[in-house]
């Protein structure tokens, strides 16, 4: 809804000046959000494979990997002393939400290949950034699903013991991750050509970033070469500030967090590098999304 004012000057007509009742346009931005949103939920009750998708496969790596090296000795994770299982399970953690959040795209994707997508946009919506932030908002409730749902198992498997005082940290960092591979995903979304291009893009970086980060091995078992990937890799700073902070009774902000021989970092300025990757991922996404509405 919108009113036009016009004023006179000299008996000339000047340009209108446009007023907006800022009321009418917030139930306007929430209304095509919620259309948006449930949208999103009905395509997933009918393809739910794709929510169990990424919590079996995080379990399996649990379960396999745990069992592969269970007999690992108590000190050969080096500075937390502690067992491999329990090792493994904060680093999949977060690799869940990498896995969960990577297949934000698909539903732009399929509407690209359906022609939904072009009705999306020219459709009388009001903010055509609702088709970005409604696509995060679900990225993020089901991406933070499957996380509880490895918490919990392994909380189970491994007799993981969460501070209470660290679960808010690590609910920030979680949703940093999400919402930084969802705004990469979402931007892979609209300039690869089809879904078999994402899904084959989504395969080949599956395994690499997994295994180029700190979730399965600590930084220091690695060769030089493979530590300068991994700190290249944000699951790397998500996943030793969780393990830190969760396995560390006593440390401060300043506390090294990443220590190499080219590298040093604290906890603040991990937490400060994934901040910064996040908001250039978001950039990033919404300048793509604006430049294929023109």
């Amino acid at each position: 809804m919108i009113y036009y004012k016009y004023t006179t000057k000299s008996k000339k007509i000047l340009k209108p000046y446009y007023a907006f009742i800022t009321l009418y346009s917030i139930n306007n931005f929430i209304q095509e959000m919620k259309a948006l949103i449930k949208r999103l939920y009905i395509q997933l009750h009918r393809r739910p494979s794709n929510i169990f998708a990424s919590i079996i496969q995080s379990l399996l790596w649990l379960i396999l990997f745990g069992a592969l090296f269970q007999n690992a000795p108590i000190n050969s994770i080096g500075q937390y002393n502690i067992k491999y299982f329990h090792f493994l399970s904060y680093g999949l953690i977060i690799f869940t939400a990498f896995t969960s959040s990577i297949n934000a795209g698909l539903p732009i994707i399929f509407d690209r290949e359906f022609g939904f997508f072009n009705r999306l946009l020219i459709s009388p919506l009001m903010y055509k950034n609702t088709l970005f932030y409604s696509l995060l908002i679900y990225t993020l409730s089901i991406s933070f699903i499957q996380v509880i749902c490895v918490f919990i198992a392994s909380i189970y498997f491994s007799k993981l013991i969460f501070k209470i005082n660290n679960i808010i940290t690590i609910i920030k960092i979680i949703f940093l991750i999400i919402f930084n591979i969802a705004n990469i995903s979402i931007t892979l979304s609209l300039i690869l050509p089809g879904h078999v291009e994402f899904l084959a893009f989504t395969l080949l970086i599956n395994l690499p970033t997994l295994f180029a980060s700190t979730a399965l091995a600590p930084l220091y078992f690695m060769p030089y070469w493979l530590q300068i990937l991994t700190c290249f890799n944000p699951l790397t700073y998500a996943i030793e500030i969780i393990r830190f902070l969760c396995l560390e009774t006593r440390y401060t902000l300043n506390t090294k967090l990443i220590e190499t021989n080219w590298l040093n970092l604290t906890i603040t300025e991990s937490f400060i590098i994934l901040i910064t990757i996040t908001i250039l991922s978001f950039i990033t996404t919404h300048k793509v999304l604006q430049y294929k509405y023109n």
